[in-house]
C-alpha cells in the first residue's frame, strides 16, 4: 500500500478552527473584565452545566484530578475506610482515595465494555466500605442502576468518575440519566483532549441534590473558607479560572454535535473492520444495552497488540495504550497486597487494548487507511 500521511490519535487544531471566532469573542470578554479567577464566567458555566446534566449544582475546580480529591474530601475518610473502584483506569481514580487516607479496593471489569462489573462491586462491600467510585471509561456509563439502591441502603456514597464520559447517558426508569447525575457526586475533567475540553486544565464536581454537600465543596476548593480569610476547615486551592470557563461555555454549545460525530466515526470503524474480515483478530468496543456511548476513545482489543502498534507507527498511524499496567500491579500500590492474577480481565485488557485515532474531525479516508493498515498487518504484509 502507498505511504500515507501521518494520522494522529487526536487533532485539537482541526477542532479549534471550527470555534475559533466564538472562542476569541469569549476570551476578549474576559480580558475586558480583568476578572480571571472564579467570578461570573465560572458561575455561568456552573449553571449551564447543571442544566445540561440535570443536577442541582456543579462546582468548577482546577482539574479532573482535583474534582476527585474534592469529592473524596467530603467523606472524611479514616484509616481502614474502603472505597471500591476499578483497577483498569487512569491513576488519579485510585490516588485520590489514598491521598485522603482511604484504602482502594479493586473490583474486576467487563471484557467488552471495559467498565467495572456490578456483581464484582457488590461482592466487595464490607462494613468498612464508605464509597464506590465507578469509572465511565472511554465514554460509556456503567449501569449504576444495578447497584445504586443497594449502596443507598447501606449508607455507601456513590461517586461517578465522569472524566471521559460527559454527554454519555443511560435509560433508567424510562428517562435519560446523564453521566454525573445518577450518583451522589460526579467528577469531570476538562483536559484539552476530552469531549468537552478547555485550553488548559479544568474540572468540575456535580452534586445531584444535596445543597449542603455542594456548599462544602465550594468551600473546600478555596482553602475551606466560607468568607474570605475565615476558614471553617482545611481545604485546597482548586479554582477554575474565568478564561477556561468562558472557553468551555462556547464549546458546551457544540458538545452534542461533536459527540454525534464521534458516534459516526465509531460506526464507520465497525463497518470497515467487518468489511475487511478483521473481527477474528480485533474485538470492537461494545455499546451496552440501554446506554449511549460518546466514544472519548475508540479502544479495540487486538491480538499481538504491541507488534501491531509498532507496525502502525511505522506507517504513520498514531495509536495509544490505555492502560498498560492495571492499578493493582502498580509499584506504589504494592502495599495493598494484590498480585498478578487477582483481576484477570483487567490484566488481559492491559495486554490487548489499543486506542485508534478518534476525534470528531477524523476523515473517512483516514479511517480507511487505519483499517487497511491493520488488515495488512494481520495478512502478513
Amino acid at each position: 500500500m502507498a505511504e500515507i500521511a501521518k494520522i494522529p490519535s487526536f487533532d485539537l487544531t482541526r477542532n479549534y478552527v471550527r470555534v475559533k471566532e466564538e472562542v476569541n469573542v469569549a476570551v476578549r470578554r474576559v480580558l475586558d473584565t480583568q476578572h480571571f479567577i472564579l467570578g461570573p464566567e465560572v458561575e455561568a458555566l456552573e449553571r449551564e452545566l447543571a442544566s445540561y446534566l440535570e443536577v442541582k449544582n456543579t462546582i468548577g475546580c482546577a482539574s479532573g484530578t482535583d474534582s476527585l480529591i474534592l469529592a473524596m474530601m467530603t467523606l472524611n475518610l479514616e484509616p481502614g475506610d474502603e472505597v471500591i473502584t476499578t483497577p483498569f483506569t487512569f491513576f488519579a481514580t485510585a490516588s485520590c482515595i489514598t491521598r485522603n487516607g482511604g484504602t482502594p479496593v479493586f473490583a474486576d471489569v467487563d471484557p467488552f465494555t471495559y467498565n467495572i462489573k456490578s456483581e464484582e462491586v457488590l461482592s466487595k462491600l464490607t462494613p468498612r466500605t464508605r464509597a464506590v467510585l465507578p469509572v465511565h471509561l472511554f465514554g460509556q456509563m456503567c449501569p449504576l442502576e444495578e447497584i445504586k439502591d443497594e449502596l443507598k441502603s447501606r449508607g455507601v456514597v456513590l461517586i461517578e468518575d465522569c472524566a471521559q464520559s460527559i454527554g454519555a447517558h443511560r435509560m433508567i426508569e424510562g428517562r435519560v440519566a446523564r453521566s454525573g447525575s445518577v450518583g451522589d457526586m460526579g467528577c469531570f475533567s476538562f483536559f484539552p483532549t476530552k469531549n468537552l475540553g478547555c485550553y488548559g486544565d479544568g474540572g468540575l464536581v456535580s452534586v445531584a441534590c444535596d445543597e449542603d454537600l455542594a456548599s462544602r465543596i465550594k468551600r473546600l476548593r478555596v482553602h475551606g473558607a466560607g468568607d474570605t480569610y475565615f476558614h471553617e476547615e482545611v481545604g485546597i486551592n482548586s479554582r477554575l479560572d474565568a478564561l477556561q470557563a468562558a472557553i468551555l461555555r462556547v464549546r458546551l454549545r457544540h458538545l452534542e454535535g461533536w459527540n454525534e460525530e464521534r458516534r459516526i466515526v465509531a460506526e464507520r470503524y465497525a463497518e470497515l473492520f467487518a468489511e475487511n474480515d478483521l473481527l477474528e483478530s480485533v474485538t470492537l468496543p461494545a455499546e451496552a444495552k440501554g446506554g449511549f456511548h460518546v466514544f472519548h476513545q475508540y479502544v479495540v482489543r487486538a491480538k499481538r497488540r504491541d507488534e501491531l502498534q509498532k507496525f502502525l507507527a511505522a506507517r504513520g498511524v498514531t495509536t495509544r495504550v490505555y492502560y498498560p499496567l492495571p492499578l493493582h500491579l502498580q509499584h506504589c500500590f504494592s502495599y495493598l497486597g494484590y498480585k498478578k492474577g487477582d483481576f484477570p480481565v483487567a490484566e488481559m485488557l492491559a495486554d490487548e487494548v489499543l486506542a485508534l485515532p478518534m476525534f470528531p474531525e477524523l476523515l473517512p479516508e483516514e479511517q480507511q487507511c487505519v483499517v487497511s493498515e491493520i488488515a495488512d498487518f494481520y495478512r502478513g504484509a
